[in-house]
C-alpha cells in the first residue's frame, strides 16, 4: 500500500481573516503538500484564498448559507471529499490554529501508514507561549501534555481522520452544533475496534481560550452532555455519568446565571430527541476504562 492521501479541511464563519491566511500559508509551507485542501464558509462567502496564497494541491472553496455550527460546516468538507473519492486521510484544523512545523502532514501520512488499525490522531494543542490547556490534554487529571499513547478522545481543534473510519462510523453529529461532538464520535470509532493516538509532536498552536465565551455555552453543554449518553451508553451507566457531572458542575459553577442555562439545557437534552441510540458494547466500556477514562468521568 502506498503512502496516505492527505487532505486539509478548515470551517470558517469569515470572522477570522487574518488567522485563516496565516493558517493556510503553514499549510503551504508543509514539506508535504495535501492532494486537497476544502475550505468551508460556514454562513458565510469567503473569499479567493485559493489565488490569493497560491496553496498546492487541488483547493476547493465552499458558501454555506446557514451556520451549520462546527461539526455540520466539517460534515459539508467531508462530504465534498467523499464525492472526490480520491483522499484517504483528512486533517480538520481549527480557522485560528497555525501549523509550525513544516512536518506536520508528513508526519500524519507515516502514522496512518503504519498501522492500519488507527482511526484518529489528535494533536496536541499550544498556546503562543507552548503551554498546553489541562482541558486539552485527552487523559483524566494534569497529565503531561508531551506523553503521547492510545487514548480514548482526541482534541476538535486539530486532528486527523481515516476516511474509511468515518465511512463506518458516520459524520460528525451535527445537531450537536458545538460541544461533546468530539466525545460522541471518538466513542463510535473506539466501538468499531479503530485506535485513538494522541501524538503531541504534532502540534498546532492555538490561542488560549475558554469554552465559556460562547453565549450558549452552559445550556448546550449541558444538553448535549444528555444526547451523547443517551446515545452511547449502555442504560446502566447513563445515571452513574450524569449523576458525576452534574455533581462536578455544581462545583465548578459560580454564576447564577450560568447554573440556570445549564439546568435549562439538561432538562432540554432529556426533553429533545437524541438522534439514534447505538449503545457501545461492555467490552468498548472496558477498554476505554483500561486507557484510563471510563466513560463515567
Amino acid at each position: 500500500m502506498g503512502a496516505p492521501r492527505i487532505a486539509v479541511a478548515v470551517v470558517t464563519m469569515g470572522n477570522r481573516p487574518d488567522e485563516v491566511d496565516a493558517l493556510l500559508r503553514s499549510v503551504a509551507k508543509q514539506d508535504i503538500a495535501p492532494a486537497r485542501t476544502v475550505i468551508v464558509g460556514n454562513g458565510c462567502r469567503l473569499p479567493e484564498f485559493a489565488e490569493r496564497l497560491s496553496l498546492p494541491g487541488e483547493v476547493t472553496t465552499l458558501d454555506v448559507e446557514e451556520n451549520l455550527g462546527c461539526p455540520g460546516g466539517r460534515n459539508v468538507a467531508l462530504a465534498r471529499l467523499r464525492d472526490f473519492g480520491d483522499v484517504d486521510v483528512v486533517v480538520e484544523l481549527d480557522d485560528d490554529g497555525l501549523l509550525v512545523d513544516a512536518d506536520v502532514l508528513r508526519r500524519v501520512q507515516e502514522l496512518f501508514a503504519a498501522d492500519d488499525r488507527l482511526g484518529i490522531v489528535g494533536f496536541r494543542i499550544a498556546d503562543e507561549n507552548g503551554e498546553t490547556q489541562q482541558r486539552h490534554v485527552p487523559r483524566v487529571g494534569a497529565s503531561d501534555p508531551m506523553r503521547g499513547g492510545y487514548v480514548t478522545g482526541f482534541l476538535g481543534g486539530g486532528h486527523a481522520f481515516r476516511m474509511t473510519m468515518l465511512a463506518e462510523t458516520g459524520d460528525w453529529p451535527a445537531e450537536f452544533f458545538f460541544a461533546h461532538e468530539e466525545t460522541d464520535l471518538a466513542w463510535r470509532a473506539a466501538d468499531r475496534g479503530w485506535r485513538i493516538l494522541y501524538a503531541p509532536e504534532l502540534l498546532l498552536q492555538h490561542p488560549r481560550t475558554s469554552p465559556a465565551r460562547h453565549a450558549i455555552y452552559y445550556r448546550v453543554n449541558a444538553r448535549n452532555r444528555v444526547w451523547l449518553v443517551r446515545r452511547r451508553l449502555p442504560l446502566a451507566l447513563i445515571p452513574v455519568h450524569l449523576g458525576v457531572w452534574t455533581a462536578l458542575t455544581l462545583l465548578r459553577i459560580r454564576s447564577a446565571s450560568g447554573l440556570r442555562a445549564w439546568f435549562g439545557g439538561f432538562v432540554e437534552g432529556l426533553r429533545e430527541p437524541a438522534g439514534e441510540r447505538r449503545p457501545m458494547r461492555w467490552r468498548t466500556v472496558w477498554r476505554l476504562t483500561r486507557l484510563g477514562r471510563p466513560p463515567v468521568i
